[in-house]
């Protein structure tokens, strides 16, 4: 069970909102599992309103029951049967009072609903408040990371032996994804990236029917979700390779280039430091490598955060041109990359924990 009061204070620390409107449409919104901790429901239409020391969930008679059972300390539930009885509600709870929203995920049509019906002194934008707060994880949060990465790591370990010479890269997802679930992941984090060869050269190619053949790069990257928090990972292999071929030791040295900007920016990744400081040690040590050889070839940031969503937060990543500091208790994914067009790429990705002292490997 989360704790909702350390959770509102990390929310309301960066926001002068009297109270912050969370309202779901057909999608959820994921600052509603953040604020609710729940793991089950879909809550299309659920409103919550959260408060500086409460929290009151709107929701209709069919997931009323589901909602209560999950419900944590601090949160009142209201079952609304009619459109009259949500603005009535809301209404009650808001007039007069300076409502702060989400402008990452509301969609304007709401935002005027809720303008008209809501009687609100003022409305201020809490979209950053969320960012901040999220961007910084609990115990319980990095301990459902963890397990996370615990359940995408035991898939990524046993499929091997299911690659077939002839399948295609949708078939080797199937079967990943299905190890996965089999190692107890709720869902996907996101869609399973599985690039074969020459495809692997596209950082976000997406599984298609082209079939597996020997000495060819299988690149596969894919995130398990448990308890509503994410990992994000990618291994690259090679599938029957020709170990005295000309392309399998291209292949290898490309390989041992990333994985060594991967280890560099670990090293660079501690509490205090600049998150661009940390894109700059994977690139340099890429661009360096060889005599230059790859450089130009890492072509996309270092990392992004992770928890709810598998990218949690758009401004918070570790890129070039981000220019925030690292604070302990973040969550990035390390995943340098070496991309040669019409050959194929590596990748090698992992989640890493900010501490105090060098960043943690989930």
């Amino acid at each position: 069970m989360i704790d909702v009061t350390k959770r509102l204070d990390k929310v309301f620390a960066n926001s002068d909102a009297d109270a912050i409107v969370v309202m779901n449409t057909d999608n959820m919104d994921s600052n509603f599992r953040y604020l609710t901790g729940f793991s089950g429901g879909l809550f299309e239409q659920g409103i919550l309103v959260a408060e500086r020391k409460r929290m009151t969930l709107l929701v209709s008679e069919l997931e009323y029951g589901i909602a209560a059972s999950q419900k944590p300390k601090g949160m009142e539930i209201l079952k609304v049967d009619s459109a009259r009885d949500i603005w009535k509600d809301l209404k009650a709870l808001l007039k007069g009072k300076t409502i702060g929203f989400n402008s990452g995920f509301l969609p304007y049509s709401y935002y005027k609903l809720l303008k008209k019906h809501s009687l609100g002194k003022r409305f201020v934008d809490s979209a950053a408040a969320f960012e901040h707060a999220r961007v910084t994880k609990d115990g319980s949060e990095i301990r459902s990371i963890g397990k996370a990465n615990e359940i995408v790591k035991k898939a990524l370990s046993q499929i091997e032996p299911h690659f077939k010479e002839g399948m295609t890269e949708k078939e080797l997802t199937a079967e990943f994804d299905f190890l996965m679930a089999k190692a107890g992941a709720d869902e996907p984090s996101f869609e399973s990236i599985v690039a074969f060869d020459k495809n692997s050269a596209l950082p976000h190619h997406m599984p298609d029917d082209t079939k597996l053949r020997r000495n060819s790069i299988v690149l596969i990257d894919v995130g398990a979700k448990y308890n509503n928090y994410c990992s994000d990972v990618t291994r690259s292999f090679v599938f029957k390779p020709d170990k005295g071929s000309a392309k399998y030791k291209r292949i290898m040295d490309m390989y041992a280039t990333v994985k060594g900007a991967q280890e560099a920016a670990l090293k660079a990744a501690v509490a205090g430091a600049q998150m661009s400081s940390v894109h700059n040690a994977a690139e340099r040590f890429i661009n360096t490598a060889h005599g230059g050889a790859y450089k130009g070839k890492f072509i996309h940031s270092l990392g992004h955060s992770i928890g709810i969503d598998v990218h949690d937060s758009r401004v918070y990543a570790l890129a070039s041109s981000v220019k925030f500091k690292l604070e302990r208790n973040m969550v990035f994914s390390d995943e340098p990359g070496v991309y040669i067009t019409g050959f194929g790429g590596i990748r090698i990705e992992d989640d890493i924990l900010i501490t105090d002292g060098a960043a943690k490997m989930f």
